[in-house]
Parts: structure tokens; sequence; C-alpha cells
């Protein structure tokens, strides 16, 4: 979907009773005329509250149906359909307008996701790490591409891996704990342990931490 909404952003359409530029909308979930959705989740409506139709539109619909309301012209993303929609304030559709900027920030981070999920399959015999961090911390990418990520972890067997998965904050218990188990496989495989106060990587035999100079039981 994202893709095709970016796609609308090209599409140019002015408004005929004002010549100002549509803007890219969010549609209502109903219909207004007959209950039925649009057909679309976007619409191009002018919100120019100078436009003639929505000016005179007050007067028209007060004399017309003796109620408060007016009308901005309204058309369909890919199609040649346009209407004239009745509106109950000035303030209506105002807030609908599409946020493009946080548009083309999901789509580079959609973009970036999709780059990351095409380099797994060989990162193992490439022995790349970074597609498989970037897709463990971004919370918002496919849970099933990050659980496929957190398996080519031990594969991997890379202790650079910890810091950053270390620092990340996930939000699927799940997966942190995939992630969990495969840092302690990389690190028992590399005679590895972390100081439990500093945090810091020492040998596993180790019962004194070079970093910190805490004393470490075996337990710990």
């Amino acid at each position: 979907m994202l893709e095709r909404v970016l796609a609308y952003l090209d599409q140019k359409h002015v408004c005929p009773h004002c010549k100002t530029e549509l803007t890219l909308c969010h549609a209502p979930p109903m219909h207004v005329g007959d209950g039925l959705g649009w057909g679309s989740e976007f619409l191009f409506i002018c919100l120019n509250d100078d436009c003639p139709m929505f000016v005179n539109g007050w007067n028209f619909i007060e004399n017309q149906y003796g109620h408060s309301g007016s009308y901005r012209h309204m058309k369909l993303p890919d199609s040649q359909e346009s209407y004239s929609m009745m509106v109950g304030s000035k303030f209506a559709f105002t807030g609908c307008a599409v946020d493009i900027e946080d548009l083309r920030r999901q789509n580079t981070r959609y973009q970036a996701e999709k780059a990351a999920a095409g380099q797994l399959c060989g990162c193992v015999a490439a022995k790349d790490l970074s597609p498989v961090i970037h897709l463990l911390t971004d919370n918002a990418a496919d849970i099933t591409l990050r659980r496929k990520a957190a398996d080519l972890l031990a594969e991997l067997n890379d202790i650079a891996c910890i810091e950053p998965l270390r620092n990340h904050a996930f939000t699927d218990p799940s997966l942190e704990q995939a992630v969990n188990l495969a840092v302690s496989r990389i690190l028992a495989s590399h005679f590895l342990r972390e100081c439990p106060y500093c945090a810091e990587l020492i040998k596993a035999r180790a019962q004194l931490c070079k970093h910190c100079g805490k004393e470490l039981s075996e337990a710990e």
C-alpha cells in the first residue's frame, strides 16, 4: 500500500472551481451520499476555503436543505471520477491530509528493510552481519523476516552482534527470547560471558572482571 500511496504523490490535480492544487487526504470511512465506501483509501480534495464552490455552498445548502453545510471538490485517485462532497464544517478533512514527509520516511525505512531481506540468504556465506542486525533492530520490520534473522545469528557466530542487540528495546517477547538464546550460544562458542556488573565481555573462566575489577563467582 505504501508504494501505491507514494505513486499518488506524483499525481497533480487541480480544482476546476478555484484552480488550487488538490490535497491528498485519507478517505472517510463512509460515502456521505449512499453509505457505501469510496473504493479508495485516499482522495484528492480541495481544501481551499476561498474556493467559490466552498464559499457559495453554505448559502445553497441553507436555502435548499435548511441546515448548515457546504461542498468541497473531490477526485478519486487513478480515476476520472470527481464529486462535490458535502461537508458540515470548514474544518472537514483538514485533519485528514496525508503527511507526505512521514510517508517518505516510511518508504525509506521500507526500502531499507527490503534491501536487508534480500541479503539474508547469502549473509552467512558472506559473513555479513549487517542485514541481520538491521532487521532485528527495526521493530517495524516484518516479524517473519526478523525471526529468520534471529535464526541466522548463531550461524554467523559474530560477537559484534552483542552490543547492538543488547542496546535494542525489543517489542516482541518471543523474538527477544530467540535473540537472547542465540547470543548465549555465540558467547559459549567463544568461551566468553558478559560481566553482570559492567556488561563487558570477559573470559568464561574469569574470576575477576578485567574491566570493572569486580569479583565473579562461577554462577555469574
